[in-house]
């Protein structure tokens, strides 16, 4: 069976296990943004598998660059710096086994971050960008307002019965997150969403 890993922080004992057990043929790795606990293990087990990484976006490659150096100040150790073999860009199509994935660029948490979306088993794969009841971290109320677009605009459009994998915690719907989350909320959207015309003049 042919599959990818998605975001290879670290313990790549267990996810090779993993792949052994479950007998996936890896053929790729997919980076959703380049924090240490995402993409610190993605050198190693690339080279390991003899498979190539790809994504994020390239507006990621400064945070990809220092890598090894925001690992170190986290004390997330053994992480390395690389290049993918393909940036992604919004709309850019990943073939994996049978499956195509959909590259979506969802700038916000960090500013390359990539979701990717399957269509045919109406699955997302969001990393940091939405979480059950919460949002991804920002640096700044930009960075914030940008994250709610990319949630909003990009995110929600792809329909109320996806299920989504966050980069943490538990599945859930994008549905269930327009209702319920305080952030994202169709709800709370309304004292906000005006602010997406106005920031892009």
């Amino acid at each position: 069976m042919a599959g990818a890993l998605v975001d290879p922080g670290g313990d790549l004992d267990l996810l090779l296990e993993v792949v052994a057990e479950e007998g996936v043929r890896v053929e790729r790795l997919l980076i959703t943004h380049g924090h240490p606990d995402h993409a610190g293990g993605a050198a190693d087990l690339a080279a390991l598998l003899g498979v190539p990484i790809e994504g994020p976006h390239r507006d990621e490659r400064p945070l990809i660059e220092r890598i090894d150096v925001l690992a170190k100040d986290l004390n997330f150790p053994g992480c390395k710096s690389f290049t993918p073999s393909r940036w992604l860009a919004d709309g850019d199509l990943i073939q994996v086994g049978n499956q195509q994935l959909v590259a979506l660029h969802c700038p916000g948490h960090t500013d390359g971050h990539i979701a990717y979306f399957s269509g045919e088993s109406r699955l997302a794969l969001v990393g940091d960008i939405l979480f059950r009841g919460a949002v991804g971290y920002t640096r700044t109320p930009e960075n914030y307002l940008e994250l709610l677009r990319s949630i909003r605009c990009k995110l929600f459009p792809l329909g109320d019965d996806v299920v989504f994998i966050p980069g943490h915690e538990r599945l859930s719907t994008f549905g269930e997150e327009r209702l319920l989350n305080p952030s994202v909320s169709d709800l709370a959207a309304e004292e906000y969403e005006h602010l997406f015309a106005e920031s892009s003049v």
